[in-house]
């Protein structure tokens, strides 16, 4: 989730999942085994695709939106096919640049690997990049996310370079950590959104295939994406500011800049349960 400075097995089964890779142990990021081919095609959204995003709760399958942003970990393989059945695309959602202590793989990590805590997110630590034991729990998170008929991945907090994180990541570290999740899940036939990140957009663009993004209104960094835009490909954007919810006029401000701009702009609740909805969508 957003962080305001910027912008869920045990260890056995673990090593299970792992068994078609090197192992699980830990090493320099050059120990992680090379793509497959990649295949001929993979969903790729289009510029007029909506969405909704939800990542608690049962999943409110009603809404009329091209794609639905669900839990990566939560969500059953029924549902995902239930969505795809009904003509919706399926973005599964983990996090990729920390740890969060109540997933099934969190065991995996390396005590080496966490950093500091993420600000306001407890259970959660930045995690090192750089670590070819967090690069191979990513693998089996997109191997997961495979084999739950995933259309699209999202991962989030991929600027861990720009927070407080306890390691010594770097504009080009994180650079290369975005670029390997996006090939990895290019070679596992998946779409992947750039989840915020706002600084590395002009130089991510071309690596995804989509743009979400958290608050960009709210601190003015709704300009950088016109980069997805322009390259035709959709900017699915969150608000949470209380006056977006609570008056009709700001929000009409609100979604009139984010047409303007030909984003996808939900207000929604910071927890994501689907307590509340509001879409710009004209």
């Amino acid at each position: 989730m957003r962080q305001h400075t910027r912008r869920l097995l045990p260890i056995s089964i673990f090593c299970l999942a792992l068994a078609t890779m090197s192992g699980c142990g830990g090493g320099s990021s050059s120990d992680t085994p090379p793509p497959a081919s990649a295949p001929a095609a993979y969903w790729k959204p289009a510029l007029g695709d909506t969405w909704q995003w939800q990542l608690k709760g049962t999943v409110n399958t009603a809404y009329p939106a091209t794609v639905y942003d669900i839990d990566l970990f939560d969500t059953a393989p029924a549902t995902v096919q239930a969505l795809k059945a009904s003509g919706k695309k399926v973005v599964c959602y983990f996090s990729a640049g920390s740890s969060e202590n109540w997933r099934p793989d969190f065991s995996g990590f390396a005590p080496a690997d966490m950093g500091k805590d993420l600000q306001g997110w407890a259970g959660e630590r930045w995690l090192d990049t750089r670590s070819a034991t967090v690069r191979k729990i990513m693998l089996a998170r997109l191997d997961l996310a495979v084999s739950k008929g995933c259309n699209g991945v999202e991962a989030d907090n991929v600027d861990g370079y720009a927070n407080n994180s306890g390691f010594a990541l770097t504009a080009a570290t994180q650079l290369d950590y975005n670029r390997f999740l996006a090939s990895e899940a290019h070679h596992r036939g998946m779409s992947i959104a750039l989840k915020n990140d706002t600084d590395q957009l002009k130089d991510l663009v071309g690596d995804f295939d989509f743009a979400v993004n958290e608050q960009c209104h709210e601190f003015a960094e709704c300009e950088g994406y016109q980069a997805f835009i322009a390259s035709g490909k959709p900017v699915f954007n969150a608000e949470y500011a209380a006056p977006y919810s609570s008056d009709p006029a700001a929000r009409a401000k609100l979604c009139a800049d984010a047409n303007a701009r030909k984003f996808h702009t939900l207000v929604l609740p910071l927890a994501l349960d689907d307590s509340l909805r509001y879409s710009c969508e004209p």
